[in-house]
Parts: structure tokens; sequence; C-alpha cells
């Protein structure tokens, strides 16, 4: 539940009235709104950046926490301060998936959850980059959708990571290498034969 309408902290009470949801409070940008949060049964948090001040009251609270990374200095303060799961954010607008594989490649350790723009043709694609376990978007609860499409909207997200993929585009894989052969080592050849050194001058005359 995105902390942006005044009715935020109302949908999250309601929804925590149902057996078994987990709620999680996003677009969290500050302290005061992560206590709100909590206090209205949020039991993880979501943010679209990282900043010490937000991240450090919400890791000292032991409440699960992903926050918004867009560069590698991200990520590197993230690691500074003990987490390793990020939301990619935007993900189209910053490059996309070629921009995150190459992000990722020096982060070996850390798991992304791409969000912005992620479309319900492109999250298979996505989900079969392995440091992808999850992604967002508003698939479940698009605009003008009503309650009783709800379940069915779930159902479908759920089976995207079953969907076949096409490779994105620029990351086709290039052509094979040969294997590396051994080094062959030219056979010696025969130099030029050497010149006859001069004899030497004859010893002068006994006075």
């Amino acid at each position: 539940v995105p902390l942006l309408p005044p009715s935020s902290l109302a949908s999250i009470r309601e929804m925590k009235k149902v057996p078994g949801a987990i709620v999680r409070a996003g677009t969290v940008v500050n302290p005061d709104q992560f206590a709100q949060a909590v206090d209205a049964g949020a039991e993880f948090i979501v943010s679209p950046g990282l900043t010490q001040h937000l991240a450090r009251p919400i890791i000292d609270a032991g409440v699960p926490f992903l926050p918004g990374i867009a560069n590698a200095a991200d990520i590197m303060t993230g690691l500074d301060l003990g987490l390793t799961h990020f939301k990619f954010f935007p993900a189209e607008a910053n490059g996309g998936l070629k921009a995150l594989k190459a992000l990722a490649a020096p982060f070996y350790q850390c798991k992304f959850c791409p969000t912005g723009g992620i479309t319900e043709a492109s999250a298979p694609e996505w989900l079969a980059f392995a440091p992808v376990p999850c992604v967002g978007g508003t698939r479940v609860t698009p605009k003008r959708a009503s309650i009783a499409q709800a379940p069915a909207l779930a159902r479908a997200a759920t089976r995207l990571r079953g969907q076949p993929h096409t490779r994105h585009p620029g990351l086709a894989p290039g052509p094979t290498r040969p294997p590396t052969q051994p080094r062959r080592r030219c056979p010696a050849q025969p130099g030029p034969p050497a010149a006859p050194r001069p004899a030497p001058p004859p010893a002068p005359p006994p006075p």
C-alpha cells in the first residue's frame, strides 16, 4: 500500500483484518511515515530510495526493508548498512534489464526487485535473470478494475515466472569462441654458417 493518499493507513488497517494477509507499506520516505505504517499494521517497508536517515530506524526495529536503488553508490550504501535486497526503481527508465545486468555484476551477493514500467509481457524476462526473485507492478490492481476481477488478476500474476521469455534486445549471446589451441613452437631453423675468423698477424722478426 503506497503511502500517498490520506486513506493509505486506513487501508493497511483494513487489509490486516484478512487472515494470513502480509501487508507492506510502500513509498515510505521518512522515519515518521515508517512509524505510522508500522502502527497501522505494516509488516515490511518499501521505499523509492535509500538514505541512512530512513534506513537506520527501520533496521534497528528489525522490520524488513526494501529500499530503492538506481546506481552502484546506492547499493554500496545499502551494503554498508547490512542490506542485500533492493528495489531497482524506476526499472525501465533506468535502462531496463540490460542496465540491471551491468549494475548487478559487481554485486553478486545482492537480489533485486525491479519496479516501474514492468508489464505482464516483460515480467517473465526480468524473472529469468537469477538476481531477480520478484518484480513489482500494478497488474493486480489496475485502474478501473473491479473487486471481482482481483482473484483472476492475482492468479495471472503468480503464473508469470513460469511463462516462456525471449532474450532482451541487445543481450544476445556473442559468437562462441573456439577452444584454446596449444601454442605451437616453431622448429629451430639453422642459421647462416659462421664467418671464419681472420688469422692472427705474423709475429715480428727478432732483432
